[in-house]
């Protein structure tokens, strides 16, 4: 009996070293992105989203597509129909088929349970536990995967994919799934590092939209 409960112990004791291992090799490859990808002093990403909620029955097909530009905290993104522009400070969502600006303090907000697009590079900073996932190929890419999950048992995400080109250091891929089963997927399609852009592509000019007959809130 002495030596099975040694053996017991010592199985536990490989399985819980071999999980605090792959917990510090996720953090530390996070961390090499993060490291990297933040150095740059802007970035230009298309992307394409798919929701899919098989039990809702609910595919979007094709695939919507978004563009984002960052520098620093501000970002410029155009997804779903409308213009995000947040300066480091306020948000201008600009919907051009309403007509309509809505201006707000403070950056876009995760409490409905969605990572946007402008949350990509930094969402796993906190809140999550980590472990090193699937490593494969994607049209000749590796692609390593990073396990997440949400540290609030209540959260309306259950856990979060994220795919890290294992050659550039660059995420390439976010899978999302959530407690209501539906699964969202934002797959990068274009990245341009350091590109010549204005800062005004950051600002928002009020009166511009004023004349056009935008109503602004």
């Amino acid at each position: 009996m002495k030596k099975l409960g040694i053996l017991i112990a010592s199985i536990f004791l490989s399985v819980q070293i071999s999980a605090q291992s792959t917990s510090s090799e996720a953090k530390s490859l996070l961390d090499e992105v993060s490291t990297k990808m933040g150095a740059y002093k802007n970035m230009v990403i298309g992307f394409n989203s798919t929701l899919v909620n098989k039990e809702a029955g609910i595919t979007n097909d094709p695939p919507i597509r978004g563009e984002i530009t960052l520098s620093g905290e501000k970002y410029n993104l155009n997804y779903l129909g409308n213009n995000f522009v947040f300066d480091g400070k306020k948000l201008v969502v600009i919907n051009a088929d309403e007509k309509e600006v809505n201006i707000t303090n403070g950056d876009l907000e995760e409490e409905d349970g969605f990572i946007y697009p402008s949350k990509l590079l930094t969402f796993y900073k906190e809140g999550y536990t980590y472990k090193m996932g699937a490593l494969k190929n994607s049209k000749g890419r590796k692609i390593q995967f990073v396990d997440l999950t949400p540290i609030d048992s209540n959260s309306d995400i259950i856990k979060v994919q994220l795919g890290i080109d294992a050659k550039t250091k660059h995420i390439y891929k976010l899978v999302q799934i959530g407690s209501n089963g539906a699964e969202t997927t934002f797959t990068i399609t274009k990245f341009k590092s350091n590109q010549p852009i204005s800062e005004k592509l950051f600002t928002f000019d009020k009166s511009k939209y004023e004349k056009q007959g935008y109503y602004i809130d």
